[in-house]
Protein backbone atom coordinates (compact mmCIF):
# COMPACT_ATOMS: atom_id res chain seq x y z
CA UNK A 1 0.00 0.00 0.00
CA UNK A 2 2.43 2.41 1.08
CA UNK A 3 4.23 1.64 -2.60
CA UNK A 4 1.13 2.40 -4.38
CA UNK A 5 0.54 5.47 -2.73
CA UNK A 6 4.29 6.58 -2.67
CA UNK A 7 4.48 5.85 -6.78
CA UNK A 8 0.95 7.79 -7.32
CA UNK A 9 2.43 10.56 -5.85
CA UNK A 10 5.25 10.72 -7.98
CA UNK A 11 3.60 10.77 -11.14
CA UNK A 12 1.24 13.19 -9.90
CA UNK A 13 4.19 15.26 -8.97
CA UNK A 14 5.16 14.82 -12.70
CA UNK A 15 2.58 15.29 -14.65
CA UNK A 16 1.27 18.51 -12.35
CA UNK A 17 4.98 19.98 -11.65
CA UNK A 18 5.56 21.36 -15.29
CA UNK A 19 3.72 25.10 -16.00
CA UNK A 20 5.06 28.86 -16.76
CA UNK A 21 5.16 31.17 -13.83
CA UNK A 22 4.06 34.42 -13.23
CA UNK A 23 6.25 36.72 -15.11
CA UNK A 24 7.23 40.65 -14.56
CA UNK A 25 7.89 43.81 -16.34
CA UNK A 26 11.43 42.83 -17.07
CA UNK A 27 10.42 39.46 -17.94
CA UNK A 28 11.58 38.30 -14.81
CA UNK A 29 9.82 35.48 -11.93
CA UNK A 30 7.10 37.35 -9.90
CA UNK A 31 6.49 36.02 -6.06
CA UNK A 32 4.00 37.48 -3.98
CA UNK A 33 5.93 39.38 -0.54
CA UNK A 34 1.77 39.95 0.15
CA UNK A 35 -0.97 38.54 1.41
CA UNK A 36 -3.13 40.77 -0.48
CA UNK A 37 -0.97 41.07 -3.87
CA UNK A 38 0.09 44.45 -3.24
CA UNK A 39 3.59 43.69 -3.29
CA UNK A 40 5.41 41.86 -5.37
CA UNK A 41 8.76 40.48 -6.06
CA UNK A 42 10.36 40.07 -9.28
CA UNK A 43 13.54 37.91 -9.48
CA UNK A 44 16.11 37.78 -12.32
CA UNK A 45 19.73 36.31 -12.59
CA UNK A 46 22.42 38.73 -13.62
CA UNK A 47 26.09 37.11 -13.44
CA UNK A 48 25.98 34.87 -10.68
CA UNK A 49 23.36 36.76 -8.25
CA UNK A 50 19.58 37.09 -8.11
CA UNK A 51 18.60 40.83 -8.98
CA UNK A 52 14.83 41.07 -6.69
CA UNK A 53 13.13 44.28 -7.32
CA UNK A 54 10.19 45.12 -5.94
CA UNK A 55 7.16 45.82 -7.58
CA UNK A 56 3.70 47.15 -6.62
CA UNK A 57 0.44 45.48 -7.09
CA UNK A 58 0.48 47.12 -10.64
CA UNK A 59 3.64 45.69 -11.10
CA UNK A 60 5.00 49.30 -10.86
CA UNK A 61 9.04 49.69 -9.28
CA UNK A 62 8.70 50.31 -5.40
CA UNK A 63 11.17 53.00 -3.60
CA UNK A 64 13.20 51.29 -1.06
CA UNK A 65 12.88 52.48 2.13
CA UNK A 66 12.63 50.42 5.05
CA UNK A 67 11.70 46.81 3.55
CA UNK A 68 13.85 44.10 4.59
CA UNK A 69 14.90 40.16 3.12
CA UNK A 70 16.15 37.44 4.25
CA UNK A 71 17.19 34.23 2.01
CA UNK A 72 17.69 30.84 2.72
CA UNK A 73 18.67 27.64 1.26
CA UNK A 74 19.66 23.87 1.75
CA UNK A 75 18.22 21.17 3.19
CA UNK A 76 15.75 21.36 6.01
CA UNK A 77 18.33 20.28 8.18
CA UNK A 78 20.77 22.31 7.49
CA UNK A 79 19.52 25.16 6.05
CA UNK A 80 22.42 27.71 5.04
CA UNK A 81 21.33 31.81 5.05
CA UNK A 82 22.91 33.94 2.33
CA UNK A 83 23.69 37.55 2.34
CA UNK A 84 21.43 40.23 1.37
CA UNK A 85 22.26 43.38 -0.32
CA UNK A 86 20.16 45.94 -0.61
CA UNK A 87 20.35 48.61 -3.51
CA UNK A 88 18.43 50.93 -5.09
CA UNK A 89 15.77 48.22 -7.09
CA UNK A 90 15.57 45.74 -4.56
CA UNK A 91 17.74 43.27 -2.98
CA UNK A 92 20.79 41.19 -4.44
CA UNK A 93 21.19 37.46 -3.20
CA UNK A 94 23.93 34.85 -4.53
CA UNK A 95 22.28 32.81 -7.04
CA UNK A 96 21.99 29.34 -5.63
CA UNK A 97 23.00 25.83 -7.14
CA UNK A 98 20.53 24.66 -9.61
CA UNK A 99 17.99 22.02 -8.23
CA UNK A 100 17.82 24.02 -4.65
CA UNK A 101 15.32 26.15 -3.47
CA UNK A 102 15.77 29.86 -2.24
CA UNK A 103 13.61 30.97 0.78
CA UNK A 104 12.48 34.21 0.62
CA UNK A 105 11.24 36.22 3.90
CA UNK A 106 10.06 39.99 2.91
CA UNK A 107 9.58 42.27 5.56
CA UNK A 108 7.47 45.21 4.50
CA UNK A 109 8.77 47.53 7.46
CA UNK A 110 10.57 46.17 10.55
CA UNK A 111 7.64 45.30 12.92
CA UNK A 112 5.80 43.90 10.20
CA UNK A 113 5.47 39.96 9.94
CA UNK A 114 7.42 38.31 7.08
CA UNK A 115 5.87 37.10 4.12
CA UNK A 116 7.70 33.95 2.75
CA UNK A 117 7.75 33.14 -0.79
CA UNK A 118 10.08 30.25 -2.20
CA UNK A 119 11.11 29.08 -5.60
CA UNK A 120 13.30 25.71 -6.78
CA UNK A 121 16.22 27.64 -8.70
CA UNK A 122 15.92 24.60 -11.78
CA UNK A 123 18.12 25.45 -14.92
CA UNK A 124 17.09 22.72 -16.68
CA UNK A 125 15.92 23.65 -20.02
CA UNK A 126 12.32 23.61 -20.52
CA UNK A 127 11.64 21.86 -24.43
CA UNK A 128 7.93 23.45 -24.48
CA UNK A 129 9.21 27.22 -24.93
CA UNK A 130 13.02 26.53 -24.32
CA UNK A 131 13.59 28.93 -21.57
CA UNK A 132 15.27 27.71 -18.27
CA UNK A 133 12.90 25.79 -15.76
CA UNK A 134 12.49 28.20 -13.17
CA UNK A 135 11.28 31.06 -15.35
CA UNK A 136 9.18 28.97 -17.29
CA UNK A 137 7.01 30.80 -20.73
CA UNK A 138 4.66 27.87 -20.90
CA UNK A 139 0.96 28.52 -19.94
CA UNK A 140 0.14 26.84 -17.12
CA UNK A 141 -1.59 23.65 -17.77
CA UNK A 142 -5.50 23.36 -16.98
Amino acid sequence: MKTKLTLLALISTLTFAHEGVERGPNGGRILEFSKNETMHGEVLVKGDKFHIALLDKDKKPVAMAEQTLTATTGVREAPQKLAVEKDAKGFVVPVVKSGEWLILQFKNEPKAKAVTARFEYNTAICEGCQAQEWICKCEPEK
